[in-house]
């Protein structure tokens, strides 16, 4: 049956089901809802929000319904207007405790209208089972709260972005709130009411500490490049890629960090010339294969439009950010079948668990599942740290 779930708090438990409000969840009579819930992610019901790639209700509402949710929307914001003036915090009550029965009832009934509406006249996306995945992975994030180090942050205030930090603390709580829909390419983004962490400066890492006992950091040896290797046809390097490009692209001689400097300049420069590069790399083989009809067709089933000379940029993001999250996911659902340890935040293509001293074990294993990658086995780089500023290598064998 279609329902529609009456707040996300965990805490807040109630149903829209069958015209009434439900404080006892009946579980197996539910089918179809708007928002994707992990409270509800049993493999059997569809959520429709992901059918329309996460856009809003607004967005979506059909004609015949738009002025019954116009009205709708704008009853919704007066009470969260009038819950302000009072200085009441909504996030502090469940939601259904807040509004009048009558109206909430009407509320329900109107997402329910829009909800069919959606699954009726949208196809299933291609990807809907990753997708269903990553929002559990996203709303798992979201859940634990970031421990900040005030008395760290402090010590910047001279620097304009950490005032900025330390004043969306005083107004903000420290969760972090992605977006999978915000970029064409799919690479996520953070939502405004969310911790800014992918546009924290380097220098202020160090106010993220554990809740755990210390962060462990994952990320692939140069992702971009090894997605890129994938979708020429070659084989995965074991060694670290940019010690290979020094010693079979470029001449003897030349250093990582110049072969580094010197493979990504050709790559993402449809001008640039290199006979070396090109004959082991073939880059117009992977556009021929990969982009047509102004769109570029990802091995993940993406489409995404573009020009000429973005092409082969928007392939390979997007496609090393499917990559990635698909990692993030299984190493999600293995830390919550197996550990209390649990992800903290993903920057890109670099994953940061929250891990318990005593669980400090399954790196190996939690390593493993992350290199695992559908393209071959990735070089992963494994860092330790009591802050995520002072991250060191960590030797794991």
């Amino acid at each position: 049956m279609l329902f529609q779930n009456l707040d996300i708090k965990k805490e807040c438990i109630g149903v829209y089901l069958g015209g009434e409000i439900h404080k006892e969840i009946p579980y197996d009579k539910l089918t179809k809802t708007w928002r994707f819930s992990n409270r509800f992610n049993n493999g059997d019901i569809e959520f429709a929000q992901l059918f329309c790639e996460g856009k809003s209700l607004d967005e979506v509402c059909p004609e015949a319904t738009r002025r019954q949710w116009d009205y709708i929307s704008n009853k919704i914001k007066a009470f969260f207007t009038s819950f302000y003036e009072a200085k009441i915090t909504p996030g502090d009550y469940c939601f259904f405790d807040l509004i009048p029965e009558t109206f909430l009832l009407e509320y329900c009934d109107t997402k329910n209208t829009i909800t069919q509406a959606i699954l009726k006249n949208f196809d299933k996306p291609a990807n809907y089972d990753f997708m269903v995945g990553l929002h559990s992975a996203l709303e798992d994030i979201s859940d634990h709260p970031l421990n900040i180090n005030h008395e760290a942050l402090k010590a910047h205030l001279g620097n304009p972005k950490a005032r900025s930090l330390w004043n969306w603390l005083q107004n903000n709580q420290p969760y972090i709130k992605y977006n999978p829909y915000g970029t064409v390419t799919g690479r996520l983004t953070t939502l405004k009411e969310g911790f800014p962490i992918l546009t924290l400066h380097q220098d202020h890492r160090t106010v993220l500490t554990p809740s755990n006992d210390f962060f462990v950091e994952l990320d692939f040896n140069a992702a971009e490049l090894r997605t890129f290797v994938h979708l020429c046809g070659r084989e995965q390097p074991e060694e670290d890629i940019h010690d290979w490009n020094a010693e079979n692209v470029f001449r003897k001689g030349t250093t990582r960090d110049e072969a580094k400097k010197r493979i990504f300049a050709w790559l993402y420069n449809p001008n640039a010339v290199h006979k070396s590069a090109e004959a082991i790399y073939n880059r117009e083989e992977a556009i021929k294969k990969y982009y047509r009809d102004g769109l570029v067709h990802t091995p993940f089933g993406r489409k995404i439009p573009c020009d000429d000379k973005k092409c082969l940029n928007y392939l390979i993001q997007s496609t090393t950010s499917d990559l990635f999250l698909r990692r993030m996911i299984a190493v999600n659902k293995f830390l919550k079948e197996n550990a209390t340890s649990h992800i903290a935040f993903c920057i890109h293509d670099s994953l940061v668990i929250d891990l318990r001293k005593s669980e400090i074990n399954l790196i190996p294993r939690i390593k493993e599942i992350f290199s695992s990658t559908d393209f071959g086995d990735f070089k992963t780089n494994v860092k330790a740290g009591r802050d995520f500023g002072s991250l060191k290598d960590l030797v794991w064998t």
